[in-house]
């Protein structure tokens, strides 16, 4: 979850987003998914396209850009395959008080267990009645990616429950993901998963359809991404070592990008991005 506090809060008013020829050939690779009693094709984002990640703020895409995901409350790039950035599984900074206090994570102490190095609340999802209470309001983000003309989700912090202090388990983890994955296929949209390797063997039973990758570079985990979903990964790198591996490897096959840590828009102080 890179992008700063005050960057990730940006918003934008919304505008529709323009179907082009890159969208359109986006759209030839969709998978079907069943939602309910009826079924829905996703399209998903187009092998080894031009990729920028700009969550920290919206702007224009650079040249040869196919690809780009953008914070929720920013409005969809007109022409490309666009991706919604939501924090599905913490609390945004500034935003507890919109949530109901059973549904923050307590510890045994009674004290909010916080990722400390973003100072977010984690959500509790240890109960199939929170989950959905959790869901409930996150659904209702994603109907505004839909709305607004996004082509799919990417869900962050699929991985709190590492940082849960045990109280949270990957089967939370995966359950809710399922919640989110099955209105987001009712709504037209692919969903990603967000990192978290370890639940790769599990992607299909969570409902998900490609991935958006933090420093697999760095980690040495684009291949396993890869083979999971079909070289179907947009992946972003920080650090100079982890930019050279993914490059080096893979990208010729995946959509890689480097961006500052804080993710910041274009013309700001600390914007870096290089492309392999």
């Amino acid at each position: 979850m890179p992008a700063s506090h005050a960057a990730r809060l940006r918003r934008r008013w919304a505008l529709a987003s323009v179907v082009t020829a890159a969208a359109a050939a986006a759209a030839v690779a969709t998978v079907s998914m069943s939602s309910g009693a009826s079924a829905s094709e996703v399209a998903l984002p187009p092998v080894h396209g031009g990729f920028d990640y700009q969550i920290g703020g919206a702007y224009t895409p650079p040249k040869g850009v196919d690809i780009v995901s953008r914070d929720r409350g920013d409005s969809p790039a007109n022409g490309l395959y666009n991706i919604c950035y939501v924090n599905a599984f913490q609390v945004q900074p500034g935003e507890r008080d919109q949530w109901p206090d059973d549904l923050l994570l307590r510890d045994r102490n009674g004290d909010l267990v916080i990722d400390i190095k973003w100072k977010e609340p984690l959500l509790d999802l240890r109960t199939a009645e929170k989950r959905e209470r959790v869901a409930d309001k996150v659904n209702g983000w994603i109907d505004g990616c839909a709305d607004k003309g996004f082509d799919a989700v990417e869900p962050d912090n699929y991985d709190s429950y590492e940082r849960s202090k045990k109280l949270l388990t990957t089967a939370h983890a995966k359950a809710f993901m399922a919640l989110l994955s099955e209105h987001a296929h009712a709504q037209g949209l692919a969903i990603a998963q967000k990192n978290t390797a370890k639940l790769l063997p599990d992607r299909e039973a969570a409902g998900l359809d490609f991935a958006v990758v933090e420093e697999c570079g760095e980690y040495d985990e684009c291949g396993e991404f890869a083979k999971a979903y079909d070289d179907h990964v947009v992946a972003v790198e920080y650090g100079d070592e982890g930019f050279a591996k993914a490059c080096e490897g893979w990208g010729d096959r995946l959509s890689v990008v480097r961006r500052d840590e804080d993710v910041s828009p274009a013309g700001e102080d600390g914007y870096v991005r290089e492309t392999c």
